[in-house]
């Protein structure tokens, strides 16, 4: 063993010598920092196994020694694994609560599995976009939580399939029609539109990166206290917004219209999907049992009235209504929602001795219910920061499908985003809006605009029958002209010399709904 370890030795020194002759002064530096390197790994992996191995001093100083041992990536310590560590127990934790369903005691008390993802899905977007009070790009951290965390309550889609036919040809070209299994028809198709919203709202909050023609200050400062409006003053919670003293600039006003605009179509189709999966998720016989037995009790008589009226306009009916505040729009919205379920019902029920028969024909019953959706579609239009209804809320609560689940809370909830998003883009365009106004009204009062504006008045009215007259060569003058009397009887006479013939042409129900795009019911908006 000793001549084996000379000769070891003896081959490692040759070695050294012939390539320390050979090499460059590139390679010597190379030599010198993994010198360095193996000064800083453990002795285990320089020092030889063996006694006599330790007990040479020439063995230790050998320069094979130098050479740094081979480490293998996965064994080189670092954040990755402990990172993936973290999030896979982060990911053990949601699951067990989404299969206890929110119940940590295992008794089985737990909601359904579709009551839990939705749960999940608003609760993560509460906490991700619940800090999003400025128009500002989301921070990397809580941008990366979104996209990892939604990934996985959406994964469960992946295994939501149903059974299409397929072909399947042999070996020997027999083709034979199988079963196989795809995702399931809604998901397929509304899953991918729903990421592509999300992502686009991400990078319309993206683009206002380095933009400084506005700005926030803070609510209780000297200049937050001088931010303040009108439209500042209702949302109490926010950071008043900052322009320049004369507005924004061109391209900004223009960027900030058609960020807008983008986000506006957005809303729409989130929108329309969870209006067509609310629309599609059955109505729990609790809801139906909480119901009056007619329209005209849910919805009162005034408003019953209203919408059963030969001539309806539904814009003429909201107008006349009193929807101030936000409980006021959500009761009227309740108010519908329950008089469609019980018109839709007595549409399907055939048996005229049951409790919810009525002598109201059905073409008729038919026309009170599109009344009624034309009116929903509005005020959903009107008012996209509406809570939910009645309805919507017992749907969801008792739907036991998985899909719709997934689907109603994930649009929802980019629906909600986007309203927050256009809020944040009005406020500026509002703020702007103001700084306009009073850069005009300081240059007015500046160059004396009020006194020849007076001036230009007073000419214009004892030059303007001068112009008539120039302008039109069959003009000439009667009495009441040179007489001065043509003013005060036009004042006074503007009624009485209107034209019978110029008042608006009454149109029927169904014109009506073709000015209003045809909307009939949530399930057509999609």
């Amino acid at each position: 063993m000793v001549a084996a370890l000379e000769r070891g030795l003896s081959a490692s020194k040759s070695f050294n010598f012939k390539r320390m002759f050979d090499s460059s002064s590139t390679k010597q530096q190379q030599q010198s920092s993994q010198a360095l390197v193996v000064e800083n790994v453990d002795s285990h992996l320089v020092e030889s196994n063996t006694p006599e191995s330790q007990n040479s001093d020439s063995f230790v100083e050998s320069p094979v020694e130098n050479i740094p041992p081979m480490i293998s990536p996965l064994n080189r310590p670092g954040k990755r694994p402990d990172r993936q560590q973290a999030d896979t127990e982060m990911m053990k934790d949601r699951f067990a609560k989404l299969l206890l369903g929110e119940d940590m005691s295992g008794g089985g008390k737990g909601v359904s599995s579709a009551l839990a993802l939705s749960n999940a899905i608003t609760n993560l977007a509460a906490s991700i976009f619940g800090e999003q009070t400025k128009l500002q790009p989301m921070p990397q951290d809580r941008q990366a939580r979104w996209k990892k965390e939604i990934d996985w309550l959406l994964s469960v889609t992946d295994h939501i399939v149903e059974f299409v036919p397929s072909q399947q040809t042999s070996k020997d070209g027999v083709c034979t029609e199988i079963m196989v299994t795809r995702q399931r028809g809604d998901l397929l198709m509304n899953i991918p539109a729903l990421r592509k919203l999300d992502a686009m709202l991400i990078d319309t909050l993206d683009n206002f990166r380095g933009h400084n023609e506005f700005w926030y200050v803070s609510r209780d400062s000297e200049e937050g206290k001088q931010a303040r409006n009108a439209r500042s003053n209702d949302k109490w919670w926010l950071p008043p917004v900052k322009v320049p003293p004369g507005g924004l600039s061109e391209p900004a006003r223009r960027m900030l219209y058609f960020q807008k605009d983008s986000v506006t179509q957005v809303q729409k189709a989130a929108m329309a999907i969870n209006a067509q999966v609310l629309s599609e998720m059955a109505i729990p016989e609790s809801y139906i049992d909480s119901l009056p037995k007619n329209g005209r009790a849910s919805l009162g008589d005034s408003i019953y009235k209203s919408i059963t009226e030969e001539w309806f306009d539904p814009e003429q009916f909201l107008s006349m209504l009193d929807l101030s505040t936000e409980h006021k729009v959500l009761d009227l919205k309740n108010r519908i929602e329950a008089s469609v379920v019980i018109w839709k019902r007595k549409l399907h029920l055939k048996d005229n001795k049951s409790s919810w028969g009525s002598a109201v024909s059905l073409e008729k019953r038919e026309l009170f219910e599109e009344r009624a959706e034309t009116i929903l579609v509005l005020l959903k239009q009107k008012f996209p920061g509406l809570p939910q209804s009645s309805l919507d809320i017992s749907k969801i609560q008792f739907n036991k499908d998985v899909g719709q689940a997934l689907l109603e809370s994930y649009s929802r909830i980019l629906e909600s985003l986007a309203y927050t998003v256009m809020s944040r883009i009005e406020d500026v365009l509002y703020t702007d809006s103001l700084a306009l106004k009073q850069t005009l009204l300081a240059e007015e009062t500046s160059d004396g605009g009020r006194t020849t504006e007076t001036d230009s008045e007073s000419a214009g009215s004892s030059n303007s029958g001068e112009e008539t007259e120039k302008l039109d060569p069959h003009y000439s003058k009667t009495l009441l002209d040179f007489m001065g009397w043509n003013d005060n009887s036009s004042k006074g006479g503007d009624k009485a010399t209107k034209s019978p013939n110029l008042t608006p042409k009454k149109l029927s129900y169904l014109e009506k709904l073709e000015n209003l795009n045809g909307f009939r019911s949530p399930k057509d908006r999609h």
